[in-house]
């Protein structure tokens, strides 16, 4: 557990477990924290470095937006840092989608790409998910404070004061348009994609997130080499705030970084 000095941020880091490194991504709001009811499972199989971004957790916030393409850059430089060839990696919710964009943008660095909960483009999300989104600000911060949430952060960040500020840049960030669809077409790492049946994300959006990667244009065929090296996963009984506690997801996680993607030989 320490800090790295990486683009002009001093981002905190912690490894869990042996074997091939596994990056987790944190959601919004969230830290390293959020994944302790999966370490368990996943240390088990892989050695696990979980990060802090930019504003969260124990990562101070520094003199720049929050934007999904430089908080991928901090997670490329980290690797860098840390002299790691290749990674897999993991993201949820925010943290998907700074997963998704680290491969898009550095696609050298990872093998496989696990996104959970996380649309490629702004209107994957609900309506209703999106007026949410839209509606946070530092006013909206302060009225969250004594939340399990804020008590997380009060716990651990660098600067707790900073608390309402985070607010503001998330929904500045979030408020922004984005549509990644033809840098996630191009893609040709093996993807998993994970949503929960009551998802924040649409179901439509689901299956095309799903088909750019390549996946359901066909029958994959009786020995299954119609298939591509995407896969999804929509886990029942769950939605987007409580899918990181589900048993469920390790179970369709860890058999997608351990056996082959690709479509049988």
């Amino acid at each position: 557990m320490s800090y790295a000095e990486v683009s002009g941020l001093r981002m905190w880091y912690e490894w869990h477990g042996t074997g091939r490194p596994l990056v987790l991504l944190h959601g919004g709001f969230g830290s390293t924290d959020m994944f302790a009811p999966l370490l368990p499972a996943l240390t088990e199989r892989r050695r696990v470095l979980a990060v802090d971004l930019q504003g969260h957790g124990r990562t101070a916030d520094v003199g720049r937006p929050l934007r999904y393409e430089s908080l991928a850059d901090d997670v490329a430089a980290l690797i860098m840092r840390l002299g790691l060839p290749e990674v897999d990696v993991l993201g949820y919710s925010l943290g998907g989608g700074v997963g998704l964009r680290t491969a898009i943008q550095h696609p050298d660095l990872v093998g496989r790409l696990v996104v959970v909960s996380a649309p490629c483009r702004q209107q994957g999300w609900y309506p209703e998910t999106l007026t949410t989104m839209a509606q946070q600000d530092e006013a909206a911060g302060e009225r969250m404070r004594g939340t399990p949430a804020h008590r997380r952060y009060a716990r651990v960040a660098p600067r707790p004061a900073e608390w309402p500020r985070l607010w503001a840049k998330s929904g500045e960030l979030l408020r922004r348009e984005y549509d990644w669809s033809a840098e996630v077409a191009a893609l040709v790492l093996p993807t998993l994609l994970v949503f929960a049946d009551a998802d924040s994300v649409t179901t439509a959006h689901m299956v095309e997130f799903y088909g750019l990667l390549g996946g359901g244009h066909r029958d994959a065929g009786w020995d299954g080499t119609g298939r591509s090296a995407a896969r999804l996963a929509v886990l029942p009984g769950l939605t987007h705030y409580d899918i990181l506690s589900s048993p469920a997801l390790p179970a369709a996680v860890l058999p997608f970084l351990t056996h082959p993607a690709g479509p049988p030989g």
